[in-house]
């Protein structure tokens, strides 16, 4: 048996391993078969030498995220625990990673590997395709690069739309006129912009539709011009609807798609446009197909175990 000793003299011990040592049984709980053992300004860590490097590796990543941010989330020591060869970008990156600097403070940025690839493709696409399970961040961050083309003036307008497919439920049951009756299934894209926008700039904008939130039966007949558009649930498209919707395109626009081919609410003999337009659209320059996978996923550590559990009982 081997053993580590990290000094952390540098920090506030509370900061480090969190109130009740929260931070240090997440350590503990990922690494097993360590005994980790905490004092005043050190950890000292027992087991086999390779988990002792690993750890050693990690433990470092975490002192540095918080040197650099000021924080140690639940998000962010999962992340960093849970990289590979690959490290999560927001560990290592500096300001030049920030696609919009939010509300109170926040700055938006990719988490994932998957997620600065969906950033790099679309710079170099003007359609991308990012398909992958919920939890993701596909959306939410097709919508911070909305915001950032937005902010730098590079488009006029923002333009969000999903397919009004009834997931299980009916519509024309619910109170109110057309609006009110599709905010409630829109809300996940007004919540993304409610992080990124402050709420009267956010009101302004909708109310001179500089930023439009639509089912995706109101684009057809239409052309986006100057525009930056994000078609989300695509896997609820049929392809004739996702055809409609990628010959918008109009001049200096620039288009996402996002989708979970997982999570189809389609008629069961109806094929997903998504599905569809992976498979004709691979070849064409100028469009990016990206996948995010579990690994990408960074809501709750259940997520993860809930989408493992449902492929397991396919």
């Amino acid at each position: 048996m081997s053993e580590k000793t990290i000094s952390i003299e540098s920090f506030h011990p509370l900061d480090i391993f969190g109130a009740n040592d929260h931070n240090l049984e997440m350590v503990r709980h990922f690494y097993p078969k360590i005994k980790i053992i905490s004092r005043d300004n050190f950890v000292k860590a027992f087991g086999e030498e390779t988990d002792l490097i690993d750890f050693e590796k990690k433990f470092f990543s975490l002192l540095l995220h918080f040197e650099k941010f000021g924080r140690l989330t639940d998000t962010d020591i999962s992340l960093i625990l849970a990289a590979g060869a690959e490290a999560p970008v927001s560990i290592d990156n500096g300001q030049s990673d920030v696609l919009v600097h939010g509300k109170n403070g926040m700055l938006i940025r990719a988490r994932t590997a998957n997620q600065q690839k969906l950033v790099e493709t679309s710079m170099k696409n003007d359609l991308v395709f990012a398909i992958g399970p919920a939890g993701t961040g596909k959306t939410y961050t097709a919508v911070a690069l909305a915001v950032r083309a937005l902010k730098n003036k590079e488009i006029a307008r923002i333009i969000l739309t999903r397919p009004a497919v009834e997931a299980g439920e009916n519509l024309g049951f619910l109170p109110g006129d057309l609006k009110e009756k599709l905010d409630p299934y829109m809300q996940p894209l007004y919540d993304a912009l409610g992080d990124m926008l402050p709420s009267q700039k956010l009101i302004q904008y909708i109310e001179d539709r500089v930023i439009e939130i639509a089912p995706l039966a109101f684009m057809r007949g239409r052309t986006l011009n100057n525009a930056f558009a994000i078609l989300d649930e695509a896997q609820n498209t049929t392809p004739s609807q996702l055809k409609m919707f990628l010959t918008r395109m109009g001049s200096s626009a620039k288009f996402i798609v996002t989708g979970d081919i997982t999570q189809i609410d389609l008629p069961r003999n109806q094929v997903s446009g998504l599905i569809h337009a992976n498979q004709i659209l691979q070849n064409i320059p100028g469009i990016g197909f990206i996948t995010l996978d579990k690994s990408d996923i960074i809501r709750h550590k259940l997520v993860s175990r809930i989408i493992d559990a449902y492929e397991l009982a396919k």
